[in-house]
């Protein structure tokens, strides 16, 4: 049998992690009317305590490309026409859109906020977050074959949870996302309270996200700089909780066909914990072993290996990624990975976009690069691959571009994107050398 010819199509980007949101003023219409009258001292006094982090802007003069925390109130979340432009500009042709910007009440940008923390904060963040996709299905309506929003929603109450998720799925958005955990506040995700949640999700088809985020409080006079660099450093242990929670709670034996998404992360990690989950699941089958008394009534609740859970049900949008997180994608699974560009974030791929997939994917091949570009993710989002190929026969960047190797002297001098500033550091001295 001959071997099968490559596709010579250009790449269709979708990336699996961008972020959105209203100015806080813009909100106000999709806010409801009981709200109003509190929305107004709020936003006249609202302060972003994170506003004033990136303000060097050292790779750029871009003042509206900022640092994810002190993103939430550049233009690039909500100026529709002006966000196309980018995209094209940097080959993209659809995104995944998580929130950013402040909504109602909150007390600062979505990626920084924790989960409501009592009954008053709930009732005032549940009013900004419904406000939120309100405002998300309008702005997705305006380029509907290019964005799938996700709506936000808390599990305070599950019966409010479960009725925005009906709502979502018949207003068009393609998902949902839950609060991440953070030091103010756990979200437990093996919970049996949450079962109801889950099957809603499952019933609708919307798959679940979490999404990192910063987990510790901003700097103030009693916490001093540590909260935001303890904040910093515990992101990833706060972040990969979860996957131990569904996969060893039993979320994905109760409701096999939930999908769960965690974005912005790497991949590197996963193998590792996969291989730790399944060596604890294991203890619990072994009686006399000294941790078969903690794991036994768990595990014997399990059809399956937490990595076999994982192969059926999770998927990982790595937007921060590097050479090493590719390097493991069998591991994971290439039909289990997810690109995403982080944009508008300053640690994202933007204004790198076409360098940061070149030195992603350069090497792999294209059937995989595929996989892990558009495929996985049109499937996990039912996005038109075929009215997105079009966009990309303009747009996107070629076969031969992406396998071109990157040298030295196509680095920028000085990049945040996380992707970008490690082959920096990695082959600027190789060059010298």
């Amino acid at each position: 049998m001959a071997p099968k010819s490559p596709d010579s199509r250009n790449y269709v980007l979708i990336s699996s992690d961008g972020h959105a949101g209203a100015s806080i003023r813009d909100y106000k219409p999709y806010l409801a009317k009981e709200f109003h009258e509190d929305f107004e001292p709020w936003a006249a006094s609202f302060h972003d305590p994170w506003a004033e982090y990136d303000k060097e802007l050292a790779d750029t003069d871009d003042v509206d490309l900022r640092i994810g925390v002190a993103s939430a109130s550049s233009p690039y979340n909500w100026e529709s026409e002006r966000r196309l432009e980018n995209q094209d500009d940097q080959g993209i042709a659809a995104e995944v859109l998580y929130p950013n910007t402040v909504p109602p009440f909150y007390p600062s940008g979505a990626v920084t906020a924790s989960a409501p923390r009592d009954a008053e904060e709930y009732r005032y963040h549940w009013a900004g977050v419904q406000a939120h996709n309100r405002w998300l299905v309008d702005f997705c309506a305006k380029a509907p074959d290019r964005r799938a929003g996700l709506a936000q929603v808390f599990l305070n109450d599950i019966d409010d949870a479960i009725a925005e998720v009906r709502w979502a799925r018949k207003a068009g958005l393609r998902g949902v996302i839950i609060p991440s955990d953070h030091q103010s506040k756990l979200v437990n995700l093996y919970e049996l309270r949450l079962d109801p949640f889950w099957k809603a999700c499952c019933e609708e088809g919307m798959p679940v996200h979490r999404h990192s985020i910063s987990v510790g409080p901003p700097e103030t006079a009693e916490t001093g700089p540590a909260a935001v660099a303890i904040g910093a450093y515990e992101t990833h242990s706060m972040f990969q909780r979860g996957l131990s929670h569904l996969l060893l709670g039993g979320v994905f034996e109760r409701f096999p066909d939930l999908q769960v998404v965690f974005a912005e992360t790497g991949t590197a990690w996963v193998g590792p914990e996969l291989r730790r989950l399944d060596g604890a699941a294991k203890v619990g089958t072994m009686k006399g072993h000294l941790g078969y008394s903690l794991y036994h009534r768990t595990v014997e609740m399990l059809s399956k290996a937490p990595s076999e859970y994982f192969a059926r049900n999770v998927h990982i949008a790595p937007s921060l990624a590097v050479g090493k997180d590719m390097e493991c994608r069998y591991e994971i699974g290439v039909d289990r990975i997810m690109w995403g560009a982080d944009y508008p974030h300053h640690e994202g791929s933007y204004p790198h976009n076409k360098l940061a997939v070149r030195l992603l994917f350069n090497g792999i091949p294209e059937d995989e690069v595929r996989k892990m570009t558009s495929i996985n993710a049109a499937k996990v989002y039912g996005l038109d691959l075929d009215k997105l190929q079009k966009i990309a026969d303009r747009i996107g960047p070629t076969v031969e571009e992406v396998a071109r190797p990157v040298v030295a002297g196509d680095l920028p001098a000085a990049a945040f994107s996380h992707t970008v500033s490690e082959a920096i550091h990695r082959l600027r001295p190789q060059a010298a050398a």
